[in-house]
C-alpha cells in the first residue's frame, strides 16, 4: 500500500486537528481534544508561521495519516521540548492503516524536508510504548533531559527522543504525487 504524500498547508488545519486526536491516543482513552486544552499547542493555528512543517498521506482518496513538526518555546510547557530551535514531532496513522508502512513513508519524507531547515527534531512517547522501537528504527535516540515528564492525556510517564537530521538535496516522490500540491 503506497500512500500519496502532500504538504500540510495552513488551509488544512482540520487534518492536523483530526490527526492530533490519534497522535495523542485520545481514541484509546475515550477522550476528545476539548477535554485537554493543553494539547492545543500542537495544532492551534497550524501553518500560519514558518515554525510549522508537515505532510499527510492519502490512500484510496482517504487520509491515512499525518506527521508534522512545530517549533515551540519553553513557555509552552510541551512534552518533548529540547530547545527553541528543535521542533517537536507529532505523528498519527489511522488504526485501519497501521502496520502497512504509511507512518514510515511519511516520516522518511518529513526527515528530508525538515533537514533543509533544522538540525534535529524531538518527540515524546509513552515510556512503555511499543512505538519506541518504531522510532529507534527511524534513527531516534532517547534524550535525558533530567526530569520526569508526564503525558498530558493520562499522566503516564513519557520519554523524549531526538533525531539528527541530514541536510541534503530535497527529493520528492516521483510516482503518484501531484507536484502542485507540494507548494502553497
Amino acid at each position: 500500500m503506497k500512500p500519496t504524500l502532500y504538504f500540510l498547508r495552513s488551509s488544512e488545519q482540520k487534518i492536523v486537528t483530526d490527526m492530533l486526536h490519534y497522535a495523542m491516543r485520545l481514541d484509546e482513552v475515550n477522550m476528545k481534544l476539548a477535554d485537554i486544552p493543553k494539547l492545543a499547542i500542537y495544532e492551534e493555528f497550524y501553518g500560519f508561521t514558518s515554525k510549522d512543517l508537515g505532510l499527510y498521506a492519502l490512500v484510496d482518496n482517504k487520509i491515512a495519516g499525518a506527521a508534522w513538526i512545530r517549533r515551540l518555546n519553553e513557555d509552552h510547557g510541551s512534552n518533548g521540548y529540547i530547545n527553541d530551535n528543535t521542533p517537536i514531532l507529532n505523528i498519527a496513522v489511522l488504526p485501519e492503516f497501521r502496520a502497512k508502512g504509511i507512518g514510515s513513508a511519511i516520516l522518511e519524507q518529513l526527515f528530508i524536508e525538515a533537514g533543509a531547515l533544522h538540525e534535529q527534531i524531538s518527540l515524546s512517547v509513552l515510556r512503555d510504548s511499543h512505538a519506541i522501537d518504531f522510532y529507534e528504527r527511524h534513527g531516534f535516540i532517547r534524550y535525558d533531559n533530567g526530569s520526569a515528564e508526564k503525558s498530558f492525556v493520562d499522566g503516564s510517564d513519557v520519554i523524549t527522543m531526538t533525531k539528527r537530521l541530514h541536510r541534503g538535496e530535497i527529493t520528492r516522490p516521483s510516482e503518484g504525487y501531484d507536484p502542485r500540491r507540494w507548494m502553497d
